[in-house]
């Protein structure tokens, strides 16, 4: 499938190995990598970063390799479960983050048009991204920003 502003198809990413059981190797409790994922979210980790660091770093030392495996719960529910989700889903507010420093840019530089553009595509993604997340994840009254983004992000 052609990407959304591009003509190319880009490259396909690489597939996690099926597995329908956690790995043998990897006996930590679940009670324990629950506790350590709303650690690291309260130090403000996105739910991305702490999948990986579960993977690389684990839990007393002992790796992560799948936490919906191990704890039955996907990274986002056991957040949701202990209060601990982010606000905005990471998604859209990588978006923001990414759009405001072009606006940022661009106001430096207002001849570069190939920035401009890619502002352009940022912002509509984020206002596609926000019609999709609209009365579940974000409020239904919800219009992107650039002031309303900035004051979210802070």
């Amino acid at each position: 499938m052609a990407r959304m502003h591009t003509r190319r198809r880009g490259s396909s990413g690489s597939d996690r190995p099926a597995a329908d059981e956690p790995a043998e190797w990897s006996d930590v409790d679940a009670d324990a990598i629950e506790d350590r994922v709303v650690e690291l979210a309260e130090q403000g980790h996105d739910p991305s970063v702490i999948g990986m660091k579960l993977r690389d770093e684990g839990v007393k030392g002992t790796p992560i390799p799948n936490v919906k495996l191990a704890t039955g719960k996907k990274v986002g529910e056991i957040l949701e479960d202990n209060d601990a989700a982010p606000e905005l889903p990471e998604d859209l507010r990588r978006l923001m983050e990414r759009a405001i420093n072009l606006r940022e840019h661009l106001e430096e530089n207002g001849q570069d048009h190939q920035n401009k553009r890619a502002l352009q595509n940022t912002e509509s993604k984020i206002r596609r991204l926000a019609n999709y997340y609209r009365g579940d994840e974000i409020d239904a009254d919800f219009n992107y920003s650039y002031e309303q983004a900035k004051e979210l992000l802070e």
